[in-house]
């Protein structure tokens, strides 16, 4: 078959985006150069991959299913591609560790020095949202990730193992104006920036269900990132609020330089654990890892 890596690649980063222009975006080509190269696929595959969705598109069942499989073949290609780069070389790969920002400030510190102090292992960590390190992780990119539970039609040809539950939080800096007032009131949010989660981040249904539930839908002076660096600065320097995982800002409530206002936020809790490839070859370190993190995690429910 004429499949090339190239092909692959594209598909891959077209299923992600759901979008042949963010597609292009990604991999640095045009629009129409996207497109050919997945109607090449088609054409040798003998099926369509993809059909159109409202303004985006979506795989087929035979795109679902392709997905899995060209995923794992890079993989394997990557996979090769070290082993051969390693020949006469004793030193052994690194452990390839994808965590979302709220695992890395949580349970990483402890099960890194756990596992350091175990075995001798290199280790390499990515932190990042949620479905980029999933498709690191399809790709071959990375051996494990440590974070949320995705969507089901996201994690074909992977399996996920649960160590905690987690939810979202609304924080402000100590001292904030709404700590002061002897009734919460959640439309006063309005009256100051907010900080929320992009919308490719995994906890943005949740928070956006619960603001439209408040008939906060509309907020105006709101800023998309997931970055914890970024959030903490900017409630040092202003009365914003910071929507984020509780994982992200627990050693800052526990110091109270961070303080969660009262808001029922219970609906937003989800699954953290460990997700894996299903087809993934045995490799002690990362079995070590595992049983630290579920070590680490029971320690701290």
């Amino acid at each position: 078959m004429q499949v090339k890596t190239r092909h692959l690649t594209t598909f891959l980063e077209i299923a992600r985006h759901g979008s042949v222009g963010r597609a292009a975006e990604t991999l640095h080509v045009s629009q129409p150069a996207v497109t050919r190269t997945l109607r090449e696929l088609e054409e040798e595959l003998g099926c369509a991959l993809v059909e159109r969705d409202g303004r985006g598109i979506r795989l087929t069942t035979a795109g679902q299913e392709f997905r899995r499989h060209a995923g794992a073949s890079l993989a394997a290609l990557r996979k090769g591609v070290d082993a051969v780069r390693r020949v006469g070389n004793d030193e052994a790969p690194p452990l390839r560790i994808g965590a979302l920002p709220t695992v890395s400030a949580r349970i990483m510190p402890t099960a890194v020095r756990a596992l350091l102090q175990g075995s001798g292992a290199r280790l390499k960590i990515v932190t990042g949202e949620n479905a980029v390190l999933l498709d690191q992780l399809t790709r071959g990119d990375l051996d494990v990730v440590v974070g949320r539970l995705a969507a089901p039609e996201r994690m074909v040809g992977l399996t996920f193992e649960h160590l905690y539950s987690e939810q979202v939080v609304f924080v402000v800096r100590s001292g904030h104006p709404l700590l002061e007032t002897a009734t919460f009131d959640f439309p006063a949010l309005r009256t100051y920036p907010v900080i929320m989660p992009t919308r490719s981040a995994i906890i943005r249904p949740f928070v956006e269900r619960l603001l439209i539930a408040h008939g906060l839908a509309d907020l105006r002076a709101r800023i998309e990132s997931v970055s914890d660096s970024f959030g903490r600065a900017f409630l040092r320097e202003t009365d914003a609020i910071w929507i984020i995982s509780q994982g992200v800002v627990a050693n800052e409530m526990a110091a109270g330089t961070l303080v969660r206002l009262p808001i029922d936020t219970s609906d937003t809790r989800g699954a953290v654990g460990i997700t894996l490839r299903a087809d993934r070859e045995p490799l002690p370190v990362l079995d070590l890892f595992t049983r630290i993190l579920r070590d680490v995690a029971a320690s701290e429910r």
